[in-house]
């Protein structure tokens, strides 16, 4: 696992869960993978208490299974709250595209292109890690210009279903459109054009479909 930097007056258990989150999305904590609370806590130089609490509020969106008095592990893949998952991010995102477009200023709009242009380099050196944080950024991004910060937190407390599938799709192709689909939505906020914005955000999250059996077929023991 990998354990991240704590955040000054982070609290124990926020911090717990942040760094759970992390590596179970960016698959250093494997699907099906058993772990241990005392091990966790141990790697996190935390007590048990706020791993407990973290793995609890985990097991709440169902990517953590606790069995009490036996074992934890990290959920299999289960498309069905994949699914979930992106038709919340689909619903917000959609209608926080079209604020965007209205609301955009120049600042907001060199904050994106900036953005991309980082998502355009490590595309080049491909590395899937920093393209997935970079990602992550361009949606929080759009929820923060569109003064709906607090709507993308909420979100993204289910949206680790649908990252994680994300993130094994960054990693098994070169060949992305995802940036792409990036750049394209910047430009149509740049002209304002609200309907080719929806357009483009909702092409973007259905791309995992096409994936999906491509992962299914390189990581047939993810999968539930």
């Amino acid at each position: 696992m990998q354990c991240l930097e704590r955040n000054v007056r982070e609290s124990g258990r926020d911090y717990a869960l942040r760094t759970l989150k992390e590596n179970i999305v960016t698959l250093q904590l494997e699907p099906g993978s058993q772990i241990s609370e005392n091990e966790l806590a141990a790697e996190m130089g935390l007590s048990r208490t706020p791993v407990r609490e973290a793995l609890i509020e985990l097991s709440k969106v169902k990517i953590i299974e606790i069995f009490p008095q036996r074992k934890t592990i990290v959920s299999l893949i289960d498309y069905d709250l994949v699914e979930e998952a992106r038709f919340m991010r689909f619903n917000l995102e959609v209608a926080v595209v079209e604020l965007v477009c209205n609301e955009i200023t120049d600042q907001g709009l060199k904050r994106l292109q900036e953005n991309v242009r980082l998502q355009n380099f490590y595309l080049e050196q491909f590395n899937p890690e920093l393209l997935m944080e970079l990602d992550n950024q361009f949606h929080q991004l759009l929820f923060e210009i569109a003064r709906k910060p607090q709507v993308f937190k909420l979100m993204d407390n289910i949206a680790i279903h649908f990252d994680r599938v994300r993130n094994l799709s960054l990693s098994l192709t070169r060949d992305l459109k995802i940036v792409q689909d990036h750049e394209n939505l910047t430009i149509a906020i740049g002209n304002h054009d609200v309907e080719q914005a929806k357009r483009l955000m909702e092409r973007h999250l259905n791309r995992y479909k096409v994936d999906r059996i491509l992962i299914q077929e390189k990581y047939p023991q993810y999968i539930k």
